[in-house]
């Protein structure tokens, strides 16, 4: 007995939810770079306003580490948005790009912290929330510190890892 079905070809039939689901993956990570885009103008716009609070008052450290602050949010969001482009073009999701975010992150939180200790060491009296507040601030910076080291180790490891094509070569 013979089946008079008509055969499905592998390319139209089975290949076109693929495909779809490709161009909506790659219409959400366009919309997702732009909102991306248009919030780092945004935060470039603020970083302006700061930066001209601190010409007028350049004497203060206090508006010196907020835009280090902003400028450090301002380089993941660009960063974010490389790994977005990246994605968009090879859809491959690629690990480099989400360590320096975060080791970006670590950095400007190490900052941030450290901004919050000097209060703690400026010409007050301690006191046992003071002390506490000063010990915990401590133990977060030493675990922010063994975080970045193990980030830039791992960013070191994936760029002196042989690539897949140097990998297919040798074989």
């Amino acid at each position: 007995m013979t089946d008079h079905t008509p055969a499905r070809s592998e390319n139209t039939g089975g290949q076109r939810p693929y495909t779809y689901l490709g161009h909506v993956e790659t219409g959400i990570y366009v919309l997702l770079g732009i909102l991306m885009s248009a919030t780092a103008l945004l935060a470039i716009m603020g970083v302006l306003h700061l930066f001209g609070d601190g010409i007028r008052d350049w004497t203060g450290t206090t508006i010196i580490f907020e835009l280090i602050d902003r400028l450090l949010l301002i380089l993941m969001l660009v960063e974010l948005l490389h790994t977005v482009r990246i994605s968009i073009r090879s859809h491959v999701l690629v690990v480099e790009p989400f360590l320096i975010i975060g080791l970006i992150a670590l950095i400007r939180r190490t900052l941030v912290l450290a901004l919050q200790t000097e209060s703690f060491t400026n010409n007050q009296p301690w006191s046992t929330d003071i002390a506490a507040h000063f010990r915990a601030s401590m133990i977060e910076l030493g675990l922010l510190a063994l975080l970045i080291v193990v980030f830039i180790a791992s960013i070191y490891a994936i760029r002196k890892r042989p690539s897949e094509e140097e990998a297919a070569a040798e074989s």
